[in-house]
């Protein structure tokens, strides 16, 4: 079996192509993690916001009883 690089550098430059190749990895990887982690970051953000408003009703609903 035989490599189609000599050596790590010639698979880094790929023949002159290495940056386009690399940057679409890269530009493919960071749409997978945003992908992947932006669900969980809304989710997050959707659980605080929905015990931050049940905080409110609580807060509103004790003043009316107080009243």
């Amino acid at each position: 079996m035989a490599f189609y690089f000599d050596s790590w550098a010639d698979f880094m430059a790929m023949d002159g192509h290495g940056g386009y190749v690399w940057a679409c990895y890269a530009i493919t990887w960071a749409v997978l993690l945003y992908l992947l982690i932006s669900p969980w970051v809304r989710r997050r953000r959707w659980v605080r916001r929905q015990a931050i408003a049940r905080q409110r009703m609580s807060h509103a609903t004790q003043k009316r009883a107080g009243q």
